[in-house]
């Protein structure tokens, strides 16, 4: 069950230093979801034993320093309409200004539990610009320093109330497959496509005002549960809110797979926002499929497939091992492919390979082509084995782990790859002291 925290407030009170201290409190930070200029606005956290979702929702934002108060007004209620928790910042050496007096009215009318964080409340001499602040009618009001952490904790120990501690209490052996991508790309369909027009509803997961469904498939030798966000109602201006809402969702959707259909309009591309929703998954190891849909409206000779294949490959390399397929849900032309192949890539999730077996695959090819040398330092590796965790990762026992350079761990991977079947899935490759 995704558990998700926004962090709201006008540009500049604090928040990109709140989200980067609450993120580095975990190693696994999942990196930027937003296009490649901008800074990370989307990661994981947890505290006292609850895993939670940070959202910079600053981050989506256009022209931070002239925003607009109606894009300060919409920021709000993005936050407001896809978060569990909302921490409200505010500057505590500015003060109290017009613009933080309108979101705390936006939050008052939302049914949504949130905080006041008084930021940059770094020294005794300021403690009590804070109370400024009562002036909004927010009873519980924290004073912070996002930079060195003071009063964090008391702020974090209070959000996480309303976070959930329980996984959803579906039967664990049963892949969760889950249909993520930009609005309009054909999700709905495809979902209605495959469970034909009898919805049947398992377990709504409640908590929040647009809940995660689970749905159980089985038709077709299938069974499975189908991880559905796509029916949520439509947002008005959708259009401006596209990379935030397509983001926000794919977030709850990823977070509750285990294989991730990443589905995109062929007639569009693979353009930055689908290569954004495929990195989210890619960084939160789920098994990928790409499926792009109307495939029905491009024109093709002999070498369409090939040439969109190859461009799709380059766009998302390195991780580039994954099936790719071309759907129409209109026409339905191989849907049911789509299916096949979710499975597969969950089932090459799960693949073990025995120790002994990956080190008489794996000592022969690291001996033929040793890693290269660093600093004048010889690395040798003697062993390896597959760790006990819930996606493909390896460790490669050596003497110098700290020496070994990321080409010779892509090489690895690739060995990998070709030895054994983990198409669609993300791999992880440590290298530890023997």
């Amino acid at each position: 069950m995704s558990n998700i925290l926004s962090l709201i407030g006008r540009p500049n009170v604090g928040k990109s230093t709140l989200f980067n201290r609450l993120i580095k409190a975990r190693e696994a930070i999942v990196d930027s979801v937003a296009g490649v200029t901008r800074d990370r606005h989307y990661g994981k956290s947890d505290w006292n034993g609850y895993d939670f979702s940070v959202i910079d929702t600053g981050g989506y934002v256009v022209g931070s320093d002239d925003i607009f108060e109606s894009e300060i007004r919409k920021q709000a209620q993005l936050a407001i309409d896809e978060s569990d928790v909302i921490v409200f910042m505010v500057d505590g050496r500015e003060g109290l200004t017009p613009l933080d007096e309108e979101i705390a009215q936006i939050l008052r009318r939302s049914r949504k539990p949130y905080y006041l964080a008084v930021n940059k409340i770094d020294s005794p001499s300021n403690f009590y610009d804070h109370t400024e602040f009562y002036a909004l009618g927010i009873e519980q009001i924290f004073p912070i320093s996002a930079v060195s952490g003071g009063g964090t904790g008391e702020l974090l120990d209070e959000v996480v109330k309303h976070f959930s501690k329980d996984k959803d209490d579906l039967p664990d052996d049963l892949p969760r497959i889950a249909i993520v991508g930009k609005p309009n790309v054909g999700k709905s369909s495809i979902i209605n496509a495959f469970l034909g027009e009898d919805r049947h509803i398992v377990t709504p997961l409640a908590g929040t005002t647009r809940d995660t469904i689970f749905t159980r498939y089985r038709n077709f030798g299938f069974d499975f549960y189908l991880i559905d966000t796509a029916g949520l109602r439509k947002k008005s201006k959708v259009e401006e809110d596209l990379e935030f809402y397509s983001v926000m969702r794919a977030v709850r959707s990823i977070e509750n797979a285990d294989v991730c259909i990443v589905m995109a309009d062929a007639s569009q591309g693979f353009d930055q926002q689908d290569l954004n929703i495929f990195g989210l998954a890619a960084r939160n190891h789920k098994g990928i499929v790409v499926v792009m849909n109307k495939w029905d409206l491009i024109e093709k000779d002999n070498h369409t497939h090939k040439e969109y294949e190859d461009l799709i490959k380059s766009r998302i390399a390195p991780f580039n091992d994954v099936p790719i397929i071309f759907t129409s849900v209109l026409e339905k032309q191989r849907i049911y492919k789509v299916l096949e192949t979710a499975i597969e890539v969950y089932k090459n999730r799960t693949r073990k390979v025995s120790t002994s077996e990956l080190n008489n695959v794996m000592l022969p090819i690291i001996e033929n082509t040793p890693p290269p040398m660093n600093k004048d330092k010889v690395i040798r590796i003697k062993y390896a084995t597959q760790l006990p965790v819930a996606y493909p990762t390896f460790a490669f026992f050596c003497n110098l782990p700290q020496y070994v350079v990321d080409s010779y761990k892509r090489y690895l991977e690739n060995q990998i790859r070709k030895n054994w079947d983990f198409s669609g899935v993300p791999m992880e490759i440590y290298f530890r002291r023997k």
